[in-house]
């Protein structure tokens, strides 16, 4: 029977110990404060910035709210950036992507004081990433890519030389997350497939370790998957569910490919609170770097 990498369990073990080193930080007079910058009223976004400030509250750590409605320009957006730059009540922040299409997303996230990007992708922390093949990283490290990890090893599931596919290559994971499993202390070999990638199946079953990330439900099917591989679903749609009569979330990865899987992440319950817990573990690193 396949193992069920299930996120929440592993995430509330980790806000455990953020709560405890929120707790101690505080004891030594430090602020600890997540911002978040939403603009307009997407469902999706409007629920992730929620869950973020729900979390807040349950390791003790302070929300900064600002929300600007669809109609703000990036002008307005990029006033509020400098706000929460210059404010000592912020230790980190996140601007809530996707941005409206008419908002220059580059000029605001280049606009992020690098020590306060909680999602871990101003160009200078990716930078970092990328200089950085061994040892310790003293900058914030993407939060999806580091969820999926942090996942992986509390079920001890070691990617020492394994070969792992990744399906998609937007920012979030797709072109990030190879970066943090070629570091020498991971050791994976990755292939990245997007569109243009021919026999895109071939890939897949090949795989030890499938990370998909595209955005179609049931992507991934149960005769593409080769015996006992490592399925992670981050992946989100939208669909319809006719039995209960409305929209739910579905991930990439057919529930049929779990029967073939040695383990798997659940969607929703996988990833999707891993990268919230990772979040915050930005921030309570930001503040602990400032406080030595």
């Amino acid at each position: 029977m396949a193992i069920i990498l299930d996120g929440k369990q592993v995430a509330a073990r980790i806000k455990n110990d953020i709560a405890t080193r929120v707790a101690s930080l505080k004891e030594q007079g430090a602020t600890v404060g997540l911002g978040t910058v939403l603009v307009g009223e997407d469902p999706g976004s409007v629920k992730y910035v929620e869950g973020k400030h729900r979390d807040c509250t349950q390791v003790g750590i302070a929300s900064i709210r600002r929300q600007l409605p669809e109609t703000a320009s990036t002008q307005d957006v990029l006033q509020v950036v400098r706000e929460l730059n210059e404010d000592p009540a912020c230790t980190g922040y996140i601007v809530q992507l996707p941005l409206p299409a008419h908002i220059d997303s580059n000029a605001v996230i280049d606009a992020i004081d690098p020590a306060k990007d909680a999602d871990g992708m101003h160009p200078f922390n990716l930078g970092e990433l990328v200089l950085h093949v061994r040892g310790q990283i003293a900058t914030p490290l993407p939060c999806t890519p580091r969820g999926v990890l942090a996942l992986l090893d509390a079920y001890g599931i070691d990617l020492n030389g394994k070969d792992v596919c990744v399906l998609g290559r937007g920012i979030t994971i797709g072109r990030t997350i190879g970066l943090m499993l070629t570091r020498n202390e991971v050791n994976a070999t990755v292939t990245l497939c997007h569109t243009g990638t021919r026999n895109i199946e071939e890939y897949i079953r090949r795989a030890d370790v499938v990370i998909s990330a595209v955005g179609k439900a049931a992507f991934v099917r149960a005769d593409q998957v080769k015996p006992d591989a490592v399925l992670v679903d981050v992946g989100v749609s939208r669909v319809y569910d006719e039995q209960a009569g409305r929209m739910r979330i579905a991930g990439d990865i057919d529930h049929a490919a779990y029967e073939v899987a040695g383990a798997y992440s659940p969607n929703p319950g996988g990833v999707g609170p891993m990268t919230r817990a990772m979040l915050l573990l930005n921030v309570v690193e930001q503040a602990e770097r400032m406080c030595r």
